[in-house]
């Protein structure tokens, strides 16, 4: 990019005091992959005994590092864990130059921090198609293992960024029969964002005690109402990695009855989903659509998801336009079943239109002002059954233009 962007309107007044998750330590340091005068590579090492599981893109052309991932991923073992990030060039669409990258950058971290290269978890994301000058990372790695800490993780937050105008963190605590464990998460994101399985990339960090099955199964289903159901730009990237560890430190065993901890996590996951979404690229308004009376819940996600995904629905929220019939237009063209003489819209507490048409009540005047703040949350009824589904988005800006335009300056 010619220069950063400003940051995003919706940006949290600050990163987020995190809980320090023992049994793991994060280091970050300027390799200069892409970026100068910034950090652009994060290395997070795990205690021995952590379980990690994972979610990734479903993109056909996934990068070099997904694919790595993917197959590690499958396997359990007691040693310790490693997690190297890059930012600034996304390794993907290189053939076999990406994969040596890959093995070469996992190989020398196995070394630096003395565990099995098979523990070793790998994610690039910035620019597609350019080889990846893996052996600028390789020679932080010295400085990386030896600046390792167990309060870096802001640090780590911030070299994972691209177009990101925030660092992006969240973290709590979650009751588990009676004792406490605690949960910390960072994420990078802030276009090329409409996940199908997993999204942009994110880590998360439990001292909870999880095997590896329970854990992978929470991910997988907690991913399904969290990160899978927010929208950018409607693109899906080709490096997309969500990694939950669980490094046991505290020696509390969470099972798959535990529901405050699932809670707790949940909470982390949307949490920055949603920082994800406040950070779009250009964006200026976080959206909310709620359907309800669908005929089931995955019509009620594909309805909500065609809505936040339509660039004339985005376009009217930027020019705070309440302008319900490009809803209509989303709904009809979604593909699920929808009867239009049934269909209900608002925007916030003021309906616009019920039965097919517009609300008697409905004054332009009230809608307009709504659609002045900065949350926007628009709710349709079909009428139909009782699927139901939120989804959130972003408006959609000159920004996001100027942003992309300029991407790879």
């Amino acid at each position: 990019m010619a220069s950063a962007p400003p940051q995003s309107p919706l940006a949290p007044e600050a990163f987020p005091d995190l809980p320090v998750i023992d049994g793991v330590s994060f280091a970050s340091a300027e390799a200069g992959v892409r970026y100068a005068g910034r950090t652009d590579v994060m290395l997070a090492k795990l205690a021995q005994g952590s379980t990690i599981a994972g979610v990734f893109t479903q993109s056909s052309t996934r990068s070099a590092a997904v694919l790595d991932c993917e197959e590690k991923i499958k396997f359990t073992s007691d040693a310790g864990a490693a997690i190297i990030v890059n930012s600034g060039n996304a390794n993907a669409f290189t053939g076999q130059d990406g994969r040596k990258s890959v093995k070469a950058v996992t190989n020398a971290v196995a070394q630096a921090v003395d565990i099995p290269e098979t523990r070793v978890f790998s994610a690039s994301t910035g620019v597609i198609g350019e080889k990846l000058p893996h052996d600028k990372i390789e020679g932080k790695l010295k400085e990386l293992s030896g600046n390792l800490s167990a309060n870096g993780i802001e640090g780590a937050a911030e070299a994972i960024m691209t177009t990101d105008t925030f660092a992006k963190g969240s973290g709590t605590t979650a009751t588990v029969e009676g004792q406490k464990v605690r949960i910390a998460g960072i994420a990078k994101g802030s276009g090329m964002i409409a996940p199908d399985m997993a999204t942009m990339l994110v880590y998360i960090f439990t001292d909870a005690l999880v095997d590896k099955p329970v854990l992978q199964s929470m991910v997988a289903a907690l991913n399904q109402t969290t990160f899978n159901c927010i929208s950018v730009d409607s693109d899906t990237s080709t490096s997309d990695t969500l990694l939950v560890a669980a490094t046991g430190a505290s020696g509390i065993r969470v099972t798959e009855n535990n529901l405050g901890f699932m809670e707790g996590l949940r909470r982390v996951m949307l949490d920055l989903a949603h920082q994800v979404v406040r950070d779009g690229e250009g964006a200026t308004k976080f959206v909310s659509i709620a359907v309800t009376g669908a005929s089931s819940d995955r019509d009620a996600r594909t309805h909500a998801m065609s809505i936040a995904n339509s660039p004339l629905v985005k376009t009217a929220i930027a020019g705070e336009d309440p302008n319900w019939g490009r809803i209509v237009m989303a709904i009809g063209k979604s593909g699920a079943p929808a009867d239009r003489d049934m269909i209900a819209i608002s925007f916030g507490p003021i309906q616009v239109a019920k039965d097919g048409w517009v609300n008697p009540g409905y004054k332009e005047k009230d809608a307009s002002a709504y659609m002045k703040n900065d949350v926007i949350d628009i709710s349709v009824d079909l009428g139909l059954g009782g699927g139901r589904a939120v989804v959130w988005t972003c408006d959609l800006t000159h920004g996001y233009i100027t942003i992309n335009a300029d991407y790879r300056s």
